[in-house]
C-alpha cells in the first residue's frame, strides 16, 4: 500500500455530465461487477511521482486557465482483447497531452510516453469472446457523437479506488 505522500498521481479528462452518466451506464452495463470500483474515464497519464504534485498542479492550473471547453468526437470502438472501448478525438487534446509529456519527460513511465490514443473502456477484463460479441454488438449500433471535455482530474492511486485530489476546469467559453 502506498503512503499518501508518495501514492502515484493519475490524470483524467473530465467530461459533461450527460456524457460522463452514459458511459458509466455503459459500464455499470459491462464491466465485470467486482471490478467496477471506478467511473467511466478517459486517462492522460496513468502514473506521475506524487513528490512532483506541486509542480504537476501549477502547470494543470496554467494550461487549463487558457484552453477553452473541448468538443471530443466519439469516433467509435476499439476491441481490447479482453474489453471494449470508445475512441475520442480532438486535436488540442492530442497537443496538450503532448506538451504535457515533453515538460514532464523525466518523470513519465513507458506507457506515459506513447501517443495518446484517448479511449473510454466500458468493459475489460473478461473472457476474448464475451468482449468480442460486446465490440460486434456496440459497433453494430454505433453512429459518431459527441462529448464535451470541461477540464482536468488529478487523482491518487491507492491500490484500488482513485482518491480526488483536485479538478482544473478549462476557462469558460467567451460569450
Amino acid at each position: 500500500m502506498h503512503s499518501p505522500d508518495s501514492a502515484p498521481l493519475i490524470l483524467t479528462l473530465a467530461l459533461d455530465a450527460d456524457s460522463q452518466a452514459h458511459f458509466n451506464d455503459l459500464r455499470q452495463l459491462h464491466f465485470p461487477k467486482e471490478r467496477n470500483y471506478l467511473q467511466a474515464h478517459v486517462t492522460l497519464f496513468h502514473h506521475l511521482p506524487a513528490i512532483e504534485r506541486p509542480a504537476i498542479e501549477a502547470e494543470l492550473q496554467a494550461l487549463t486557465s487558457t484552453l477553452p471547453p473541448l468538443p471530443l468526437r466519439v469516433t467509435g470502438l476499439r476491441f481490447l482483447g479482453r474489453g471494449v472501448a470508445y475512441d475520442l478525438e480532438n486535436s488540442v487534446l492530442q497537443q496538450l497531452h503532448k506538451q504535457l509529456q515533453t515538460t514532464w519527460t523525466p518523470w513519465l513511465t513507458p506507457q506515459d510516453q506513447q501517443r495518446l490514443k484517448p479511449h473510454i473502456t466500458v468493459q475489460n477484463k473478461v473472457d476474448p469472446a464475451v468482449a468480442r460479441a460486446l465490440h460486434e454488438k456496440l459497433t453494430a449500433q454505433f453512429a459518431p457523437f459527441e462529448a464535451t471535455g470541461l477540464g482536468l482530474l488529478l487523482w491518487a492511486y491507492r491500490g484500488g479506488p482513485w482518491e480526488k485530489l483536485r479538478e482544473f476546469q478549462f476557462m469558460s467559453e467567451v460569450a
